[in-house]
């Protein structure tokens, strides 16, 4: 399986992964990563904070456009190469979230595009916002 050469890609094109973020994904990501901030996994504490309860990784929810590129749009083969993002609004558990690329740029010289990233919720609500630069497969 190879995913879209450079050639295919055109200014525009758009690709979305969608995933509900359950308590189990929460704790699977804190565990690999080891990042076991109350914020993700301490109900108790998490109630006292801005938020008013546990949310979900913040890169945990960029992982979703990892996704997006690497499977869908380029699709395999692609090297994700940067990006930048800011996260907008919490994710919380039972969020549905909806990651979305398009391209943005295109540089067949150099073989890498550019995707404008964002994920929004169930609610349309933007929870991140970016750009990746990839180089799609060969």
């Amino acid at each position: 399986m190879k995913g879209k050469t450079i050639k295919e890609i055109k200014i525009g094109d758009k690709a979305s992964f969608q995933k509900t973020i359950s308590e189990s994904d929460v704790y699977l990501y804190a565990g690999i990563t080891g990042d076991i901030n109350p914020a993700h996994i301490d109900e108790e504490t998490s109630k006292n904070t801005m938020f008013k309860g546990r949310i979900a990784h913040g890169m945990l929810t960029a992982g979703l456009v990892s996704a997006v590129l690497g499977v869908h749009l380029p699709g395999p083969g692609t090297i994700y190469l940067a990006q930048e993002l800011k996260f907008t609004a919490p994710v919380r558990f039972g969020d549905t979230i909806k990651a979305e690329g398009e391209v943005i740029e295109i540089n067949e010289e150099k073989n890498r595009i550019v995707m404008r990233t964002t994920c929004t919720n169930q609610n349309n609500v933007i929870v991140l916002d970016g750009k990746a630069t990839c180089m799609p497969p060969k």
